[in-house]
């Protein structure tokens, strides 16, 4: 199997000498290409830490973390964010398109950006708005949308650059239960129809029901893993229950 994403022993601290707290305490794991992999955990376990160390939004302190065969960890500041561009795809919990640019253009931007050819864009634009339901819908502005077609706009613009691993932090948590759902839906397409690779940080077990594979991170650790498997969702979404139980805390954080 092909290593999309791999953590090595990453540590993360925050503070100084006096006053030091550890958010990621030696945590190791793989991600396949084409995986769809859900990390969980109570409020402050490191999880949100953890994607933005994977994100280039936030620096290790010690330990590597690959993408695409490019160690992170080493890129310089100034490269970092042609590295986002090319290699990341983001679904944001607010959406964060453009209000004065139509949806297909808040799509095509980052292509744009990285000075692809009109007919390409076009092509890609179209392919993925087919198989995300958006086609009728691209012309429109934001403000014309709903939560939900919302998310599936930024669901599209996160695959259109075809990055190597796409990013979901908490992408149902501005949603009603309809639009989370078609959210998900959305997201299982890019996964299962585009092999896309996937990572989603959640705190809803629902959501999280979705994935393939799923990490629960407790106090800056990995606490437990479970595979999906088999199962079908309703069963693994069982399953996460259990382990949420035995995470214990304020359990009003994780479902």
């Amino acid at each position: 199997m092909e290593h999309i994403l791999e953590v090595k022993h990453v540590e993360k601290y925050y503070g100084n000498r006096g006053n030091l707290t550890k958010a990621i305490d030696d945590i190791s794991f793989n991600v396949e290409k084409g995986e769809y992999l859900g990390i969980m955990g109570v409020s402050g376990s490191g999880k949100t830490t953890l994607l933005n160390c994977i994100s280039t939004i936030d620096k290790v302190t010690s330990g590597n973390i690959i993408i695409g065969n490019k160690d992170i960890t080493k890129i310089k500041c100034k490269n970092l964010s042609k590295f986002r561009r090319r290699e990341l795809g983001f679904i944001f919990q607010d959406f964060n398109l453009l209000d004065t640019l139509t949806a297909y253009e808040n799509i095509a931007l980052s292509l744009s950006i990285s000075k692809i050819k009109y007919e390409e864009i076009e092509k890609r634009i179209n392919e993925v708005a087919g198989k995300l339901g958006i086609d009728n819908i691209l012309n429109k502005y934001p403000y014309e949308l709903s939560g939900g077609q919302k998310q599936r706009v930024a669901a599209a613009r996160a695959i259109v650059t075809k990055p190597s691993l796409i990013l979901a932090d908490e992408p149902t948590g501005a949603l009603d239960s309809k639009s989370a759902r078609m959210l998900l839906e959305s997201i299982e397409t890019l996964n299962e129809k585009m092999n896309a690779t996937i990572l989603m940080v959640t705190h809803d077990a629902f959501t999280a029901s979705y994935c393939n594979r799923i990490l629960f991170i407790k106090d800056g650790k990995i606490f437990n893993e479970i595979i999906k498997g088999g199962d079908t969702r309703k069963e693994f979404f069982g399953r996460i229950i259990e382990v949420v139980t035995l995470l214990g805390g304020d359990n009003n954080n994780v479902i």
